[in-house]
């Protein structure tokens, strides 16, 4: 029941009075927190998303790609270290949309929940999309005013074809995009992000712009200045590396003591043991692989340019982070081919995924944090508090919604047209952008893809393989999820299994017991070396 309803049901004038005070002082601190609500206040807003992208990719999360301009970000904003999305493309970008936990709206399959565009449509934003869609319908059909990309989950980036069937899935708004022949997928994404962004600029209204790059996702391909760069750059290898970007995470603060480096996968070889015509096989994929991170990084420098040229770079929230962890899957097709090329159709497997989430167990897919963890990056100079800091504000993808619905003064619906809307799951980032803090703890965060699930409560998290038992981490403590406490705290067990079997019979996600019976994952994939270079050599 709202204040009003309490105050007209009120038997008491002197209630009523100050139930009408107690309004209006309410009010007006959502006005307060509202400022920018007024139309000429009203920050543009752009989420920007990676694919497929590890933990310490980034040069300002601890690695050796060169990404000057996230870092640039970086150090103009704030960098969370415990923000999650949903381990798996599809899934994440529908709670992007939605602000809903994916099964609730099956990746915008059932008709009632209303999308991020929508509600910014609805008051008075423009609305643009470039990239990657992956989700039912279309862009157009789900609230954007122009869009740009392709509506599957991987393409060459050469062709603009999809990648598993060929078909041309690209689209300029509604129609079919036939790409030219100095196409590259990451390039093209931005020239039309920053093409609508001028024409939105002619409308006397507050944008947003949802970029959504395919970048680093496979099949490897990067163009051959790009490359040439990382040559020889991780020819020491995957154990070297690891402990090379955890000692700079270290410096950085990006980590503390708290996050004890998970052991190397167990299938995973040492590299010391790994013989020169493996390596020859093996290195050119994560060259590759950082060629794509390094172009990605160039496109974003490219919109921040184009942002501060406008006078616009100070009120634009920006926010930047990754579908879902590292890939550990290795598709090869094509082997004749060159790697990194237009032919070639290659992802690299589990070693070099370990790699690229330093420190973290497992990879995309699993609800552990090699799965979840994300690096987040927000830049808003008009009104983020601390600069350059890093903040250990629990947060996860569900709380854009709200967080979108806050700094851009929209109203977010009960009802819209002829469907009920649910309502949103997540809480607003604001406290952490305005560096509050707060004693209230956040409700918990539930992960389930494929049966891999788990819940986080505070600084509780249990977590489960699909085919396994639960495991049961402090995560405030063991960042990592190196120490399982399930046997030590099984009253903790209970009480979170509870919790996450209520939560997944009320939005239709897999239960643990069902999940339990089923056949561990087989998605973490290693590359038989001899079997892959005797069919390269044929």
């Amino acid at each position: 029941m709202n204040l009003a309803s309490r105050c007209f049901r009120s038997s008491s004038s002197m209630s009523f009075w100050l139930c009408a005070v107690i309004g209006m002082l309410v009010g007006c601190l959502v006005t307060s927190e509202r400022l920018m609500a007024d139309t000429d206040k009203r920050p543009n807003i752009v989420i920007i998303v990676a694919d497929d992208m590890g933990f310490s990719d980034l040069g300002c999360y601890g690695s050796s790609i060169e990404t000057p301009n996230l870092d640039r970000l970086a150090a103009n904003g704030l960098r969370m270290v415990d923000f999650h999305n949903n381990a798996k493309c599809s899934e994440t970008r529908a709670s992007i949309m939605t602000g809903l936990w994916h099964q609730q709206s099956k990746n915008l399959a059932i008709a009632g929940p209303v999308t991020m565009a929508e509600v910014l449509s609805d008051s008075g934003y423009t609305t643009l999309m470039s990239g990657k869609w992956h989700l039912k319908g279309t862009p157009r059909e789900r609230g954007f005013d122009r869009y740009f990309g392709f509506l599957s989950g991987a393409i060459n980036f050469f062709t603009g074809l999809d990648w598993q069937s060929g078909e041309n899935f690209m689209r300029l708004d509604d129609e079919v995009f036939e790409p030219s022949s100095d196409f590259y997928s990451t390039d093209v994404f931005t020239d039309y992000a920053i093409e609508f962004l001028e024409q939105a600029r002619q409308n006397d209204q507050p944008y947003f712009l949802y970029l959504a790059h395919n970048a680093p996702h496979f099949p490897l391909h990067a163009l051959p200045e790009d490359i040439a760069k990382y040559r020889g750059k991780f020819d020491d290898g995957w154990d070297v590396i690891r402990e090379r970007r955890y000692q700079k995470m270290l410096k950085l603060g990006i980590i503390d003591e708290r996050w004890r480096m998970s052991p190397r996968d167990s299938r995973i070889e040492p590299w010391d043991e790994v013989n020169d015509s493996h390596k020859k096989f093996l290195l050119p994929m994560v060259e590759v692989y950082a060629a794509m991170i390094d172009r990605l990084d160039q496109n974003i420098g490219r919109l921040v340019d184009n942002l501060e040229a406008n006078g616009e770079l100070d009120n634009t929230l920006i926010v930047f982070f990754s579908d879902n962890g590292a890939c550990p899957y290795h598709h090869r097709r094509h082997p004749e081919a060159a790697l990194g090329q237009t032919e070639s159709a290659t992802a690299y497997d589990a070693r070099w995924a370990n790699m690229c989430n330093t420190p973290l167990r497992l990879y995309k897919q699993y609800a552990h944090h090699g799965g979840t963890l994300t690096p987040m990056i927000l830049h808003w100079p008009a009104r983020i508090a601390n600069p350059g800091s890093v903040s250990e504000h629990t947060g996860h993808i569900v709380d854009l919604m709200p967080t979108v619905v806050e700094v851009s003064g929209a109203s977010y619906p009960v009802v819209r047209g002829e469907r009920d809307v649910a309502p949103m799951e997540g809480v607003s980032l604001m406290p952490a952008i305005m560096g509050r803090t707060t004693s209230v703890q956040r409700p918990p965060i539930f992960w389930e893809y494929n049966g891999n699930h788990a819940i986080r409560d505070g600084a509780w998290k249990l977590v489960a393989e699909r085919g396994k038992e639960w495991e049961l981490y402090n995560v405030d403590e063991d960042r990592c999820e190196t120490e399982d406490l399930a046997t030590t705290l099984p009253d903790e067990v209970t009480r979170l299994a509870e919790a996450y079997n209520a939560w997944a019979k009320r939005c239709r996600a897999v239960g643990h017991r069902q999940a339990a019976k089923k056949k561990p994952s087989s998605q973490s994939q290693i590359f038989d070396l001899d079997a892959e270079i005797a069919e390269q050599n044929e």
